[in-house]
C-alpha cells in the first residue's frame, strides 16, 4: 500500500528547499525531526479540503477499516465532537431535537461538546455499576430507557471498550437504536486494532452507525493520530465530515502526526498476522495472572485490568510496585491497575510483566469498596454551567454547589459528576476517594 503523505514529505526534505514558509525552524532545529515538519504548502494538500495525497491516504485507510475514514490529528476528541455534530445534522433531518442518550462513563470531552453544541443529554445507568468507568448496559436495558424516554434522542452514545477493558454488545444496542430511528455512535478510542482480530469486533462492522478510533492508543502512530469512522447507512453524512472536523480542529494539524496515520496503513495490511501471534502470548499472561490470583476484569484482549483490593492491595500500590522495576502502567486508582499491550510490547515485555507480577505475595483482600451514588440532582445544563463564571473551592466546602467543570484528570477523564449537578454528600465522598482535593463550582 503506497504511502503518499510520506512520500511527498521526504521528496520535499530531500530538496532543501529555502522554507519561507511556517514553521519557524525551517527544517531545522532540536529534535531531529523538524525537516520531516512541514504546512499546507502547495502540494502537501489541506486535511480539510483535501483532495490530494491527504485524501489518497484516508481512502487507503478506509479500505483498511471497510468504511469511510477520516483522519484526526487532535485525538478522538477531536471525532468525539465531530460525530455529535453530525449526529445533530442528521437528527435535524430527521425531526428530531438535538438530544442524545449517553452511557453516563463518557470522556469529558463529551461534555465540552454537548456545551458547544447545545445539547440535551438523557443519561443512561447501567443495572449494575461497579465503578464511574464503566457502564455496561443490555440491549434489554436500552430499550426500556428509549422506550420511556419523551424526548426520542438523535443518537444513543458509547463507550466501549471502556477504560476498564469491558466491551458492549455492540450489535445488540445497534438493533434496539435502529428499532427507534436513532443512531448508535461509539467511542471506540481504545479499540482501533479491533477490526483487524480474526473475527472483526469493530463497532461499524458490529452496526454502529458513527465511531472514532484512536490510533496512537493501541496502534504504532504518534500521540493525536485518530479516525473518524461512517458507516454506509450514513453513508450521506461524509459530505459533511471534514466540516464537521475543521469546526472543532486546527488550522495548522501536525504534518508529522499525518504521515504517522500514513505509514500506519501499510503496517495494518500485516496486522492482522502481527495480532494472531501476539494474543496467544497475552492470553497466557492473564491465565497465569489468574493462577496467581489476580483478579482481572473486562474482556478486552490488549488490556490488562487488575482488580486489585481481592488480592490485598490498592491499584496506585501496583503501580508504584512497578515504577519501582521500571514498568510504567496506564493507569490506576484505589481499585484498579489498568495495563495497555500492543503486538509492539512484544513477548519480553510480556515476560518483564509476567515476573514481576508473580513476584508480589498475595495479601488479605482488602474490604473497603468505592463509594457510589445515583440520583443526582441537575440544577442547569451542561452548557449553562460550563459557561458560567465559577471559583475554586476545596471538596469540604464544595457541599450543595453546582459543578462548573469535570473535576477527573486524564486518564481516566471520565467525570464523576457532570456540569450542573449539585455536589451532594455522596459526590463529595467520591470526590475524596480518587483523590480529588478541589473543584470548580458555579459561582453564586
Amino acid at each position: 500500500m503506497k504511502t503518499p503523505i510520506c512520500d511527498y514529505v521526504r521528496a520535499y526534505a530531500e530538496k532543501q528547499m529555502l522554507r519561507l514558509h511556517m514553521p519557524g525552524h525551517k527544517g531545522t532545529g532540536f529534535l531531529g525531526m523538524e525537516h520531516l515538519d512541514i504546512t499546507e504548502i502547495d502540494g502537501a494538500d489541506s486535511l480539510y479540503e483535501a483532495d490530494g495525497i491527504i485524501a489518497q491516504s484516508e481512502a487507503n485507510a478506509g479500505r483498511l477499516f471497510g468504511c469511510s475514514t477520516f483522519y484526526s490529528t487532535e485525538g478522538s476528541s477531536q471525532c468525539i465532537r465531530a460525530m455529535l455534530h453530525l449526529a445533530v445534522l442528521h437528527g435535524r433531518k430527521n425531526g428530531r431535537r438535538p438530544v442524545i442518550a449517553a452511557a453516563r462513563n463518557v470522556h469529558k470531552t463529551f461534555l465540552s461538546a454537548a456545551a458547544l453544541l447545545d445539547l440535551e443529554v438523557l443519561w443512561l445507568y447501567p443495572e449494575r455499576q461497579e465503578s464511574y468507568l464503566s457502564c455496561c448496559l443490555t440491549p434489554a436495558a436500552l430499550e426500556r430507557q428509549l422506550s420511556g424516554a419523551g424526548k426520542k434522542p438523535a443518537a444513543v452514545y458509547l463507550t466501549s471498550p471502556d477504560y476498564l477493558g469491558h466491551q458492549a454488545d455492540i450489535a445488540g444496542l445497534a438493533a434496539v437504536c435502529h428499532d427507534h430511528g436513532t443512531l448508535l455512535l461509539v467511542d471506540n478510542a481504545h479499540g482501533a486494532y479491533l477490526r483487524f482480530l480474526p473475527e472483526s469486533l469493530f463497532p461499524v462492522d458490529l452496526g454502529a452507525d458513527i465511531c472514532c478510533s484512536s490510533a496512537h492508543k493501541t496502534l504504532p502512530v504518534l500521540t493525536g493520530g485518530a479516525y473518524l469512522h461512517l458507516s454506509g447507512a450514513v453513508e450521506e453524512l461524509a459530505a459533511y465530515a471534514k466540516n464537521a472536523l475543521a469546526l472543532f480542529g486546527s488550522t495548522s494539524p501536525s504534518y508529522l502526526i499525518l504521515q504517522s496515520l500514513d505509514l500506519a496503513n501499510p503496517y495494518l495490511e500485516e496486522y492482522s498476522r502481527k495480532l494472531g501471534s501476539f494474543l496467544p502470548a497475552a492470553d497466557a499472561l492473564k491465565r497465569r495472572l489468574r493462577e496467581h490470583g489476580f483478579v482481572l476484569c473486562g474482556e478486552e484482549l490488549l488490556k490488562v485490568t487488575i482488580s486489585a483490593k481481592p488480592f490485598g492491595y490498592e491499584g496506585k500500590e501496583l503501580a508504584e510496585y512497578l515504577l519501582a522495576r521500571e514498568i510504567v502502567c496506564e493507569f490506576a486508582d484505589p481499585d484498579y491497575l489498568v495495563l495497555m499491550l500492543t503486538p509492539e510490547t512484544g513477548k519480553h515485555g510480556l515476560v518483564r510483566l509476567e515476573e514481576a507480577l508473580l513476584a508480589i505475595d498475595r495479601r488479605p483482600p482488602i474490604q473497603r469498596r468505592p463509594p457510589c451514588f445515583q440520583g443526582v440532582e441537575r440544577v442547569m445544563s451542561i452548557r449553562e454551567a460550563m459557561l458560567s463564571a465559577a471559583q475554586i473551592l476545596p471538596v469540604c466546602q464544595s457541599r450543595g454547589k453546582v459543578l462548573a467543570a469535570a473535576s477527573v484528570g486524564c486518564p481516566p477523564a471520565v467525570p464523576i459528576l457532570v456540569c450542573g449537578e449539585r455536589i451532594d454528600d455522596h459526590a463529595a465522598d467520591c470526590f475524596r476517594y480518587y483523590g480529588i482535593e478541589r473543584v470548580a463550582v458555579v459561582a453564586e
